[in-house]
């Protein structure tokens, strides 16, 4: 006979409970017990009809799918600066980053070293800055670099650095308040005459000081999903020399990011500064531009962005263009996805020129200087980025451009120790820049590169002064063990002119101008950090090894071996 399945289903249930019934039974004191191996009479009935319906279930036919993990963030970013005049001052830190510095441990976010070197040099650095806080962050940071004597005369060129910064933010959800200010100090002196032919002067005759002052507060966007981005900031900036002049300046920038899609978005950056600049004369030097673009991805390799540049500057110098209009174009495409990008576009703009800034280039400028703003373009570029091979990392730009107002240095006719602004007069400075990277970088432990740049410039004036065409920089890092930290670095610049003014023998006494060419430079920095335990670290480093007194600049010879020496202490 056959059973259906509902009718094994009850018989089941059936003799699990008449099992069940013994263990209930002696549970049970106050029934009467039975003798053993008494099979009490029961009846067991089977239902056939009795069927157990259960709910239908919802079934689900389309097949479970994961979500793609996130694609790794592996484009390489590079920048191309311009390349800034090395500074003949000792720098505690490799100017080329190299190697991580020491990383502060979880708790302890405060830091200080001292050191001293030759050329009677001091150096001292300060850190202090608030632990991991999710609701705010605090800094304070000083640091002081001097040296009492230098390459000519002793004390007569001696030069000193000194910086303050303070800085804070609050992070109120999304969004990101914050303030600071950077205070500074700088002296320099006129070393440039010749200890051989002319009079020594006094140390305090020849004395430059800049003070610099700029305090800056912004908001910005800190969730970098979200479809608007933007990062606002204003400031205001103070500079002045021991002499007359004065430099105020008002400024504001702005930075926006909108997503329409999921792959194209809308960008609107500006700059506005107001310039008042007073020396033997009162100027005011207004200066605005915006560029909109809007960037599209299309497909998986081509990146499109398209917009314009509109640029206002208050210059007149040389009756340049007070109004600039230029395309904001840029074309991107991935050969290969993640490893070989080429990219070429137009561009052009305004570049804004202050004396804060041209004094930490070059302190030997002479008072009374007209600077003014840089107008770029039109100009074409074109280059690719590239990453052949794991911690690898290579780039190439080629940059054509048109340059007004761009500004040379020469030695000043009143005062061969002192430099003027000088341009080229007659039109645009015609410019092919030729830029290169190339970095190898193996988890932070090896790090060995190089950074070339050849600049090609076609002037009115007898020479492209005191800017050279090739310069380039090749430098290596190594950490052992997080305890030795070794850093060395090469740098060189080709020579490039300058000119002087001769007077004749004879008489009638004249003055021409004659042509001098600056030395070349090679320079060699090595550095070594021992991290001795947790909290105490011991350096060394070593500017100009090979102890060349090179003039970077006409009549400013530059120190030759300068070592600097000292202890770090974090808490």
């Amino acid at each position: 006979m056959s059973v259906s399945s509902s009718q094994r289903l009850t018989l089941a249930a059936a003799l699990l409970g008449a099992a069940a019934l013994p263990t209930l039974a002696q549970a049970q004191p106050t029934k009467p017990t039975r003798p053993r191996g008494t099979i009490e009479e029961a009846e067991v009935e089977v239902v056939k009809e009795r069927e157990n319906q259960l709910p239908e279930a919802a079934r689900n036919y389309d097949k479970v799918v994961l979500p793609a993990p996130p694609k790794a963030d592996r484009v390489v970013k590079y920048t191309f600066p311009d390349f800034r005049l090395p500074s003949q001052n000792l720098n505690p830190s490799v100017r080329v980053l190299t190697i991580k510095q020491e990383e502060l441990l979880p708790l302890q976010g405060n830091y200080a070293r001292v050191g001293v070197g030759n050329y009677a040099s001091l150096f001292g650095e300060a850190h202090a800055h608030t632990t991991r806080n999710e609701d705010h962050a605090l800094g304070l940071d000083l640091r002081h670099l001097s040296s009492a004597r230098g390459p000519v005369d002793g004390k007569n060129s001696s030069v000193s650095q000194s910086r303050l910064g303070l800085n804070g933010e609050l992070y109120r959800g999304a969004m990101t308040l914050g303030a600071g200010v950077k205070l500074g100090r700088d002296r320099a002196n006129f070393y440039g005459y010749s200890p051989n032919t002319e009079p020594k002067p006094s140390a305090d005759s020849i004395k430059q000081t800049f003070f610099r002052v700029d305090a800056q507060a912004f908001v910005r966007n800190r969730d970098r999903d979200a479809k608007f981005q933007y990062d606002l900031a204003a400031g205001y900036r103070y500079w002045k020399d021991r002499f007359e002049a004065k430099e105020s300046d008002v400024y504001a920038q702005l930075r926006t990011a909108y997503y329409v899609t999921e792959k194209g978005r809308v960008r609107l950056d500006g700059d506005l500064s107001f310039i008042s600049f007073e020396d033997s004369l009162k100027v005011s030097r207004p200066f605005v531009q915006a560029t909109a673009q809007y960037e599209q991805r299309i497909g998986e390799r081509l990146d499109v962005a398209i917009g314009a540049t509109l640029g206002y500057t208050g210059d007149t110098i040389n009756d340049a263009k007070q109004v600039t209009v230029f395309p904001a174009v840029r074309l991107g495409y991935a050969v290969v996805e993640d490893k070989f990008v080429l990219f070429a576009g137009l561009g052009g703009g305004l570049q804004r020129v202050t004396m804060y800034e041209l004094t930490q280039e070059n302190a030997w400028l002479r008072k009374n200087q007209q600077v003014a703003d840089t107008r770029r373009g039109p100009s074409v570029f074109f280059g690719f980025n590239a990453a052949p091979a794991r911690a690898l990392q290579a780039s190439v730009k080629v940059t054509l451009a048109n340059d007004n107002n761009l500004y040379f240095y020469n030695l000043s006719r009143r005062d061969s120790t002192k430099y003027d602004l000088v341009y080229n007069r007659e039109g645009s400075t015609q410019l092919i820049n030729v830029h290169g990277e190339l970095i190898y970088n193996a988890a932070e432990k090896l790090r060995v590169g190089t950074r070339l740049d050849y600049n090609g410039y076609k002037v009115d004036l007898p020479k492209a002064y005191h800017r050279p065409n090739f310069q380039g920089a090749f430098f290596a890092s190594y950490n052992m063990y997080d305890k030795l930290m070794l850093g060395g670095e090469l740098y060189g610049l080709s020579s490039s002119y300058g000119s002087v003014l001769r007077r004749s023998t004879t008489l009638p006494v004249e003055y021409s101008e004659v042509l001098r060419k600056t030395d070349s430079v090679i320079d060699l920095n090595l550095r070594a950090d021992y991290r001795f335990s947790e909290n105490l670290s011991f350096f060394v480093l070593g500017n100009n090894l090979l102890g060349r007194k090179y003039e970077r600049f006409l009549n400013y010879p530059t120190k030759g071996i300068n070592v600097l020496a000292g202890a770090g202490y974090q808490f």
